[in-house]
């Protein structure tokens, strides 16, 4: 049985995230975004790896459900879509620590780019089964956990990251 490998990295709301209206400000939310998505991407991948693929976003949708106030814990949540030739689709859900309510849930799609001259390259097998997890036997039902650097043994819930940076 395949299932996208999921992802999860905490955040904490400072300071310097709330707006004028008191809550987070939609632009942390998509920080958020792309930091999930690259700290999944580097921790399913190689530095060699790294070396020959980058990522460009190509689209973001967000949709906002409840705000994030300060003093929040969230989660950040990322798993990978089906690719295409060119493109994958990543999900990403945010999540109020303490009662697990989903704050966002955004819609990205990346292309898969060559770092040193920037061309568009079609995905390969090593990106797709990167973020594919084939069911443990000894483990039946139960998803493989991922460590991100630095951070607390987390159950694996997200898609596909990047070193990449937005275009502009």
């Amino acid at each position: 049985m395949e299932t996208p490998v999921r992802y999860e990295r905490m955040f904490h709301v400072a300071a310097a995230d709330i707006d004028e209206l008191d809550h987070v400000n939609n632009v942390v939310y998509l920080r958020w975004v792309q930091d999930v998505a690259v700290a999944h991407w580097e921790s399913a991948t190689s530095p060699a790896e790294r070396a020959e693929i980058a990522w460009v976003v190509l689209r973001h949708e967000i949709d906002y459900k409840h705000p994030a106030r300060p003093g929040d814990q969230v989660i950040a949540r990322t798993w990978v879509g089906p690719p295409s030739a060119a493109r994958f689709e990543r999900h990403t859900e945010i999540l109020r620590a303490r009662d697990q309510r989903l704050l966002a849930r955004a819609r990205s799609l990346w292309c898969p780019v060559h770092p040193g001259t920037g061309a568009c390259g079609a995905s390969t097998p090593r990106c797709t089964t990167a973020f594919i997890w084939h069911e443990p036997p000894d483990r039946p039902g139960r998803p493989p956990v991922c460590r991100p650097r630095g951070g607390a043994r987390l159950p694996v819930a997200t898609g596909v990251a990047s070193r990449s940076r937005p275009r502009t």
